[in-house]
């Protein structure tokens, strides 16, 4: 195989051909969401501009020398995120809105996580926004959910979102290794009792008189955290299959330890095809039509005969 062909195909599987109807929703599911996040995740932003002087800036916003959090600042970024995340969500003037919404709410995200925990279920919550705008906006200057029209920028912003969704699981399996020294303790450590006595949960305390049970969690977790790159290359309902799983993995994280990876979860969406859903629903209104049609003729014939026989 010359490198001519594999170049190719690389740039093939990075812009996939994928229905501008599946970016619309995505638009409007993620805009939305980053309100509920702003109020329910990271919803300190704005405390924090009221005691600057325990602001710590993380590495980005120094390296770009972003000001301190201000009661002013934080107030103004508040109300332009949620004016622009509403627009955006419309999928009117999509562009426009998502240059607003992606660096109002990395900020956001800087200020409101400048205490020192960084929370890695926003990676791919971020980045999507990042490239969600760099879609032309669609038929009439507005998207709609029904655009079947088969896009490589569509494809491309898809893929984007879709590897830093498996990336969050990835890279927080390499850094399990890591922090053991490069070992693989982990999975044989007694984190998750330790997690449980922390969050204490009525689920998780019987685990607690269950450990080997814990421990064949984390093995099994952290086996599918180095496993899920897979997930890129699989199609139709492996894929699906494999995202059941990681929803189910999350499922079972807020049933034993309360903790959530929503802002992760939703991107998941990126694997699924939305592109089909108005065409579904316009099949099945058709077919129900076609139904009611057919019924209402044999009745019409029914009574004929019965006219003809009187």
């Amino acid at each position: 195989m010359s490198a001519r062909t594999v170049a190719v195909r690389a740039a093939n599987w990075f812009t996939p051909a994928i229905g501008l109807a599946r970016v619309a929703w995505l638009r409007t599911v993620l805009y939305l969401f980053v309100i509920v996040d702003m109020h329910a995740f990271v919803r300190d932003t704005r405390l924090k501009g009221e005691h600057p002087g325990l602001y710590q800036p993380l590495l980005l916003a120094r390296m770009f020398d972003l000001p301190k959090p201000t009661v002013f600042n934080t107030t103004a970024l508040y109300v332009v995120l949620i004016a622009a995340c509403l627009v955006g969500a419309s999928n009117y003037f999509p562009r426009i809105a998502g240059w607003i919404v992606a660096p109002a709410f990395t900020w956001w995200v800087l200020i409101g996580m400048s205490d020192g925990k960084v929370d890695h279920d926003h990676l791919a919550l971020v980045i999507a926004l990042w490239v969600l705008p760099t879609v032309k906006a669609g038929r009439r200057g507005r998207a709609s959910y029904n655009d079947q029209t088969r896009s490589e920028s569509a494809g491309w912003v898809i893929r984007c979102v879709q590897i830093c969704v498996i990336a969050t699981y990835f890279l927080s399996a390499i850094a399990k290794l890591r922090s053991a020294g490069w070992a693989l303790t982990w999975p044989g450590s007694a984190v998750l009792t330790w997690a449980i006595v922390r969050r204490p949960h009525p689920v998780g305390e019987w685990l607690l008189h269950h450990p080997w049970m814990l421990h064949v969690m984390q093995w099994v977790g952290i086996t599918a955290e180095f496993l899920s790159p897979v997930i890129l290359w699989l199609k139709g309902r492996w894929q699906l299959l494999g995202a059941l799983f990681f929803l189910g993995f999350h499922a079972a994280n807020t049933a034993i330890l309360l903790i959530h990876f929503l802002p992760t979860v939703v991107c998941w969406l990126a694997f699924a095809p939305m592109e089909r859903i108005v065409p579904w629903f316009q099949r099945r209104r058709a077919s129900d039509s076609d139904a009611g049609e057919a019924e209402d003729q044999a009745e019409d014939g029914r009574e004929a005969k019965e006219q003809a026989g009187a």
